[in-house]
């Protein structure tokens, strides 16, 4: 078992720093690439959904908003659709845009991340923080995976209220038709 030496701060407060041991840096490895695969799909998966959310609006904007009545109960379910539809691409935007963070990097902590290096080169200590990072992978793999796992669950948070919403909005459309019937 790896020992605690010291320890860095990040979002999460004080993170352990583990001696240099080998031990499950590769399976660490492994599952940061996985983590970064998973932040590519969510991106993939939230484009996507915005493309189809931009069909359906361009379909309901050609066709069924011109002949919705102008009043009553079918407006208002219209007009509540447009809103869930508008509040879905927003946060399918969300789920899309990058995630920065403040740089908690510290001389003698490890690299994680790429403002970290920034924080580095300007401090003039990058050199030394490069080879801190070879010497504690372990711990600079714990902190990345932390944070990456963080920006993937934030991803799917907001791809599964941007799809709520989509769905919110399809059912108050399909209720609009109705009620205009």
């Amino acid at each position: 078992m790896m020992g605690v030496t010291s320890t860095t701060s990040s979002s999460h407060g004080p993170a352990p720093t583990l001696n240099s041991d080998h031990a499950g840096v590769h399976a660490a490895e492994r599952l940061l690439a996985e983590v970064r695969t998973e932040i590519g799909r969510a991106d993939t998966k939230a484009s996507v959904l915005i493309g189809a959310l931009g069909v359906c609006v361009g379909v309901v904007l050609s066709t069924y908003w011109s002949r919705m009545p102008a009043t009553g109960f079918s407006r208002t379910l219209g007009a509540a659709s447009a809103l869930t539809w508008a509040l879905a691409l927003g946060f399918l935007l969300f789920a899309t845009a990058p995630r920065y963070r403040a740089s908690q990097w510290r001389a003698g902590s490890p690299l994680t991340y790429f403002l970290d290096i920034r924080r580095a080169a300007d401090s003039g200590v990058l050199a030394d923080a490069l080879r801190t990072t070879e010497e504690e992978q372990m711990s600079g793999l714990v902190i990345a995976l932390r944070n990456t796992s963080d920006i993937v669950a934030a991803k799917h948070r907001w791809i599964r209220t941007g799809l709520v919403c989509f769905l919110l909005g399809t059912i108050a459309l399909g209720g609009s038709v109705l009620a205009a019937v």
